[in-house]
């Protein structure tokens, strides 16, 4: 659905959904998403997914066919880079040891 449903714009670049947490009552799922780019780019698609939030809801409310879907919250996954700062910082401290 993100990838090909949703028309707004600043959902252009590549977004992928890393993580699904459903409260155990069902009012609010927080959908954790990667997205490739820069910072602004980042930023951009967050306000697009937000702003989306709502269709995203229908829609899974209709194709689940549930009778009330999960609130929406749409929030940055930023584990890759951190994972990958730690990973410089170990390669760093490898070179230093020499």
């Amino acid at each position: 659905m993100l990838a090909g449903e949703l028309k707004d714009p600043r959902i252009a670049t590549m977004v992928t959904v890393t993580e699904v947490r459903v409260l155990p009552d069902m009012k609010q799922a927080r959908i954790f998403v990667s997205v490739l780019g820069d910072e602004a780019e980042r930023k951009s698609t967050l306000k697009g997914l937000l702003a989306a939030a709502g269709f995203v809801r229908r829609e899974i409310t209709e194709r689940l066919r549930l009778r009330r879907a999960p609130e929406m919250l749409f929030v940055l996954d930023t584990s890759e880079e951190y994972g990958q700062r730690i990973d410089e910082l170990l390669r760093s401290t490898k070179k230093n040891d020499r």
